[in-house]
């Protein structure tokens, strides 16, 4: 056998083997939380992520909050107008008035002053702008608001910060596999399968998540914890990737005294950080903790659960901090957000909402099923009599081609809908196509009075570029699709692509492989076609 040949074969029996085994946790029974029971053996290093299904397969509630992003605006502002005030009073200028009116601050003071104050927004307030000044009877009247900057990203930063907070008050809830996705401009849905009391998610939603500041516990070991309990005075908490930490109980500060949090890139090796911005009172109990506690580990903790727990390395004034830890940038700006999410940064109101019952999923279930079987089954009796010992090929290889496509389900988490089986159930006609591109170019080249090694040889060759064109033109449609679309047409769109993959993994690579191989061992004299 050429070596070629088994390199390739080699590759798709490893790739057939990894497909089942993402697939086994899909098709295992469940525990009263949803989640695979598995023997311990199998969770400790291979995959238990099951295919989720969607709310129009289960049932649930189905929630759309629209978030008020203008709230959070006038907030902001509110606080830069007291921060100018402030400001302003440190660098001995006098204001006579400010006020915020809307989203601006109307600032009076006289007019002496009014050089100084624009001297002072350029230097310390640069993300405000001036609109309107005017100078009238010794009083400088001035108006500013956010650069427009600054509003499209505090309007993208609100968004993403409700975003993760609503996730973690449903991560809370314990609520399995739950859909948490941004939808247009300023817009979250939110669709919680198994949740049959919509009040009850919405009073989830706006409850406050509390964040909290602690001190790691050196003193006594984490495994002795675990064994026989936390010493008085202490508990244990987990991180994000379960390793457990010991803790004081009593917070030394929460996040009620953080104003806001940043990535900030780093020319050190250590990678962008996390800046933390705090109020003037917590500035204050902030620099008193971390003077107290210089080599002692900080542990940031949301929702009983632990962030980060960096070493104090001195006192910090001013009322900023910097969080590092080798951070990726997507790992910072994550970290950032968190610590942001303490509290809702504006108001939430359900713009839409509705329960699917259970009975519905499971009709649902049903008649996908039963399109599924019977589309494929006529795809499959079509090849049989069509191409004969080709089309068995064939089939064998749409097999194959479901095999993957729901094990990349599977493995990237990804959300079956309705929608998303009628996706499988065009593709599993597409994944036949490609076989007949080529198999009616070997039939010509047959007829053409070529050998059938040059025959196979030249159908690959030549439908290759055709298939090639047709799946990259429909790949690109559900790319769009998926990328504009929202709820059902997500769910075709993801399947769509990820069966195109699949379709060329299969329909091409593995039936080649076939018949290098009978070439390969000298026993293709014919071709069943």
């Amino acid at each position: 056998m050429q070596r070629s040949v088994l390199i390739r074969l080699i590759i798709f029996i490893v790739a057939t083997i990894v497909a089942v085994v993402y697939l086994v946790p899909s098709f295992v029974p469940t525990d009263a939380k949803g989640q695979p029971q598995l023997p311990e053996l199998w969770q400790g290093f291979l995959p238990t992520d099951r295919i989720h299904l969607g709310l129009d397969l289960q049932g649930g509630s189905h929630l759309v909050l629209e978030v008020k992003v203008d709230k959070a605006i006038e907030n902001t502002v509110e606080r830069i107008k007291d921060d100018l005030i402030k400001v302003a009073k440190e660098k001995n200028i006098p204001i006579t008035e400010a006020v915020r009116q809307g989203t601006q601050i109307r600032v009076r003071a006289p007019a002496a002053s009014a050089d100084k104050i624009r001297d002072l927004q350029k230097s310390e307030f640069s993300n405000l702008a001036v609109v309107n000044s005017q100078v009238s009877g010794g009083t400088a009247d001035m108006v500013l608001t956010l650069t427009e900057k600054e509003l499209r990203s505090l309007r993208d930063q609100t968004v993403e910060q409700s975003l993760e907070t609503i996730r973690n008050r449903i991560d809370q809830f314990g609520v399995s596999e739950p859909v948490i996705q941004r939808q247009g401009q300023q817009e979250i849905l939110v669709q919680l399968p198994g949740v049959q009391d919509p009040e009850e998610a919405k009073k989830l939603i706006q409850q406050t998540a509390l964040l909290e500041f602690k001190l790691v516990d050196d003193s006594h070991s984490v495994e002795d914890a675990l064994k026989s309990g936390p010493p008085p005075g202490t508990q244990i908490l987990y991180g994000q990737d379960r390793a457990p930490y010991l803790l004081q109980a009593q917070p030394l500060m929460t996040g009620a005294y953080i104003a806001d949090a940043h990535v900030r890139p780093s020319s050190r090796l250590e990678g962008p950080y996390v800046e933390l911005v705090l109020n003037n009172t917590g500035a204050r109990l902030f620099e008193r903790i971390t003077a107290e506690n210089v080599k002692r580990r900080l542990a940031i903790v949301l929702d009983n659960k632990v962030y980060s727990a960096p070493v104090i390395q001195e006192r910090i004034s001013g009322g900023r901090a910097s969080i590092t830890g080798r951070f990726e940038m997507k790992d910072a700006r994550e970290l950032a957000i968190v610590l942001r999410a303490g509290a809702l940064p504006a108001p939430l109101e359900v713009a839409e909402e509705r329960t699917v019952g259970p009975s519905l999923g499971s009709d649902s279930i049903r008649q996908g099923v039963i399109s599924f079987i019977v589309g494929s089954s006529l795809v499959i009796i079509f090849m049989l009599v069509y191409y004969k010992g080709a089309g068995m090929l064939a089939n064998i290889a749409l097999i194959f081609h479901i095999l993957f496509l729901l094990a990349i389900l599977a493995a990237f988490r990804a959300v079956l809908t309705l929608p998303g089986i009628a996706g499988i159930v065009l593709i599993a006609g597409m994944a036949v196509d490609a076989n007949v591109l080529i198999n009616e170019r070997i039939r010509e080249e047959l007829r053409a009075g070529k050998s059938a090694r040059a025959a196979i040889e030249a159908g690959y060759d030549r439908a290759l570029p055709a298939i090639i064109d047709t799946n990259v033109t429909t790949f690109l449609s559900g790319v769009i699709l998926f990328q504009f679309g929202t709820g059902p047409i997500k769910g075709f769109a993801v399947t769509l692509c990820i069966g195109i993959l699949t379709t060329v993994v299969t329909a091409v690579y593995m039936t080649r492989i076939y018949y290098d191989w009978r070439i390969a061992t000298r026993k293709l004299t014919r071709v069943s076609i």
